[in-house]
């Protein structure tokens, strides 16, 4: 069955003027995300994956190509759609709640309404009895549920993740990601995630698109049929290392033809 798509690319590219003259960061970036798809994009350092993902998300005008929404031309920030960077950004001075309920009252929402909204997604992200907590007085991987909390605060279709666990040890990043897939299938939103790590990828994604270095190009786009919900067991199945030496292969092969 074709998947619906919500979120659409069309020939992207990017290019950044510098003082050493002009880097072309994306070229011909064409891709859609289905409605409800959980979809991933790995690629080398440096290959353009955050400047891809703000593209998508309206906070940054490509320099050929378009992007839509729904159908329609997407160029500028939509409520429709929520951002987590790679940092959470959260305001020091405001307590956990005051951070999430923030986007809702610069709207000018209610504090009895901003405040119930703001309670229900942080007991889904488990920080139920943080509400009065300061961010100083959080791990990394709590600031980042608050980061999570705060743009699902809209009720957003789509969720752009800019590598949300890289700060994390790899313990801390596993614990997080099984959050986030339960996160996920509680909500079911469109979600598109930038990872430099091929395991988050595969254990994460229904599909898995695959960059070239610079300029960044979609070189493969990898199904995953991993069954789900998913299991961390899964990380030592033959399956799972068949899709995860896939993707390395395409990586591996664009660098050797680049060099």
């Amino acid at each position: 069955m074709k998947i619906q798509p919500i979120l659409v690319a069309e020939d992207i590219g990017k290019i950044y003027r510098t003082n050493q003259g002009e880097v072309l960061a994306l070229e011909s970036v064409s891709l859609q995300v289905g409605v409800g798809e959980f979809l991933c994009v790995v690629g080398p350092s440096g290959c353009g994956k955050t400047t891809l993902l703000r593209i998508l998300g309206g906070l940054l005008a490509p320099t050929r190509g378009a992007v839509y929404l729904n159908g329609k031309p997407l160029d500028s920030p939509r409520r429709q759609i929520g951002f987590v960077f790679q940092k959470a950004n959260l305001m020091p001075w405001r307590t956990v709640l005051r951070n999430v309920t923030l986007p809702l009252e610069v709207q000018g929402i209610g504090r009895a309404e901003a405040h119930a909204l703001a309670q229900d997604l942080l007991d889904l992200v488990g920080l139920s009895g943080f509400e009065k907590v300061y961010p100083h007085e959080l791990s990394i991987g709590m600031q980042q549920r608050v980061a999570i909390a705060r743009a699902l605060i809209h009720d957003p279709a789509i969720l752009l993740l800019d590598e949300p666990f890289g700060a994390l040890d790899a313990l801390t990043r596993e614990r997080m990601n099984l959050e986030l897939l339960r996160i996920w299938e509680a909500r079911r939103k469109t979600v598109v995630m930038v990872t430099h790590s091929i395991q988050e990828a595969v254990f994460l994604a229904d599909r898995v698109l695959v960059m070239s270095p610079r300029p960044g190009r979609i070189e493969a786009a990898v199904s995953v049929s991993l069954p789900r919900p998913r299991q961390l067991a899964m990380l030592y199945s033959q399956e799972f290392g068949s899709l995860s030496q896939q993707i390395r292969q395409v990586i591996y092969h664009c660098e050797r033809v680049r060099a």
